[in-house]
């Protein structure tokens, strides 16, 4: 018996031993206490962006609410006019004269930081980038300002990484933490928060990973409750689905709603694009762009800032479906225009706005076609706002749950997995990627061809080069330069140059002086190298 005891010992501490030596080398400890705060912290920028939106409001709508619509309906039409175009022109100085990458931040710039667990975040710049944001969301640009928000959470976790010192996988948890209390704090809605920043910010749903996001979102979600009340984002009546002959309707949503997507998505990157390709002073774009969105906004006003009002609106049915068809182009075309310009703000919020939208258009339209088996235009809304959101932002996981907490009601669960599957399924099949992958592939990343190929661009030279000892100058031939790898360089074009060259060795020098070797890399530890990162994102991913 003493015996079997002994044994049973020994093996306890066989399996928790080296676990709880991982955890503590790992230093989870540290990021276990950090999460909450980081979630606070989320939680408070969250509500202070929200409360600056209406700040830059107030003097040419003369309220703070978010009810944009109904308060510029009030306004002469040159004010409408002028007024965004006058933030543009304040946002447009912030952003040649304060802003270092001449934009403004949002979810993508925390999808590349996390390649470099967070280091290429400031925090100075992060509340700089939050403040253009909310000048332009407050002077009437139309975009979302959850992007903003998580961007500025997620500076604030990569601050205290540093201050910390953790280890990649560590600071990669805690920029997702940022993100999930901003998130939550945004919406209300601490599950999608979790699942957000698993699905689109870490790519992975790590068990590792889950305790600290659960404690940033629950901490941001309560601070937000605390200020902004329980309530859900949207209020709306009770709807359930009155025939499941409506099946194939919500089929037909779904298709409906991944052309929208699709659609929209298409016409912000082409005006981003041929943004791009116009020359003009940065300082005056956002303010042209800002002047014509004032334009349009004269005749629909529906179309200013986040547009949540209105958005509200269609969940309850109260808009004609001329209105909603009028405002998907409308609203495309004036964020195509605010973001092309280079206003502040994401596009969760426009694309829950053009879901509804659809959706609401989609259902009136249905109910008069076969009025004794359609629901009301209500639900449909509501499954038009996830599917659409879902496949703009390549999160079907996280947004349906998203609708679930906006919506307050979980009895649409079977039409909304169906729309949400079906329109996300389209429009990866015919994009490929998401919006957020899309705007990172025109800087030059490629998230959604795997890890791999991540880690081919990330890993430079110098990573595993063999640095000269101290007081050697060797000196290269300049006939031999051209066959010299530079210490900058990354791991994919050190490979390229070993197989071209049929070298297993090549002398590394500087970029600034590529007459003197500072190092020698070698084939063997490029791919070591290699190897040594695919595993532990591997295990980073699964553990």
């Amino acid at each position: 018996m003493a015996l079997r005891r002994v044994r049973l010992l020994a093996t306890a501490r066989r399996w928790t031993i080296p676990n709880l030596k991982h955890f503590q080398e790992t230093r989870q400890t540290v990021v276990w206490l950090l999460a909450p705060l980081i979630g606070l912290a989320a939680g408070l920028v969250a509500i202070l962006f929200r409360l600056a939106i209406g700040v830059f409001q107030l003097p040419w709508l003369q309220n703070t609410s978010e009810n944009v619509a109904a308060a510029a309906r009030a306004q002469p039409w040159w004010v409408i006019m002028l007024a965004p175009a006058i933030g543009g022109l304040l946002v447009g100085l912030m952003l040649r004269y304060l802003l270092v990458a001449k934009r403004t931040g949002a979810v993508p710039d925390v999808m590349e930081a996390r390649l470099n667990a967070g280091r290429g975040l400031s925090l100075k710049q992060g509340f700089i980038s939050a403040a253009a944001a909310a000048l332009s969301l407050g002077s009437g640009a139309s975009a979302g300002r959850e992007g903003p928000i998580v961007h500025l959470g997620a500076s604030v976790a990569a601050a205290a990484c540093t201050r910390f010192n953790l280890p990649n996988a560590a600071r990669r948890t805690l920029l997702a933490s940022g993100a999930a209390g901003a998130v939550a704090a945004s919406f209300n809605a601490p599950i999608a928060g979790v699942l957000f920043a698993q699905e689109v910010i870490l790519g992975h749903f790590a068990l590792r990973s889950f305790v600290p996001l659960v404690l940033a979102s629950v901490t941001a979600t309560i601070l937000s409750q605390a200020w902004f009340g329980n309530v859900a984002a949207f209020i709306v009546p009770s709807y359930s689905i009155a025939s499941y002959l409506e099946v194939p309707a919500f089929v037909l949503l779904g298709i409906a709603a991944a052309a929208v997507a699709v659609i929209f998505q298409l016409t912000v990157l082409a005006t981003d694009w041929f943004a791009r390709n116009i020359k003009m002073p940065l300082v005056v774009r956002p303010a042209v762009g800002g002047l014509l969105i004032g334009i349009m906004a004269i005749w629909l006003p529906e179309v200013l800032g986040v547009g949540y009002d209105t958005t509200d609106a269609a969940l309850k049915g109260q808009l004609t479906v001329f209105m909603m068809l009028m405002l998907i182009f409308a609203k495309t075309a004036a964020t195509a225009i605010a973001l092309g310009s280079r206003f502040g703000g994401g596009v969760f919020s426009p694309a829950l706005y053009l879901g509804a939208m659809t959706g609401g258009a989609f259902g009136l339209i249905a109910t008069s076609v076969v009025p004794e088996m359609g629901s009301s235009e209500g639900l449909y809304a509501i499954l038009g706002m996830g599917a659409v959101a879902a496949a703009v932002l390549g999160a079907p996981i996280s947004t349906t749950v998203m609708v679930f907490e906006l919506t307050g009601g979980f009895a649409l669960s079977l039409a909304l997995l169906l729309t949400v599957a079906i329109a996300n399924g389209i429009s990866q099949a015919v994009l490929g990627r998401s919006f957020f992958q899309a705007q990172l592939e025109s800087r030059g990343i490629v998230l959604h061809e795997g890890t791999h190929r991540m880690l081919m661009k990330d890993i430079r030279v110098s990573d595993f080069m063999r640095p000269l000892e101290k007081g050697n100058d060797d000196v290269l031939p300049e006939g031999e330069r051209e066959r010299a790898l530079q210490s900058d360089e990354t791991l994919e074009t050190a490979l390229r140059s070993f197989d071209t060259m049929g070298e297993e060795r090549l002398p590394v020098v500087n970029a600034k002086d590529r007459s003197k070797i500072i190092g020698w890399a070698s084939q063997a530890r490029a791919l070591s190298c290699f190897n040594k990162e695919l595993i532990d994102s591997s295990v980073e991913e699964h553990r």
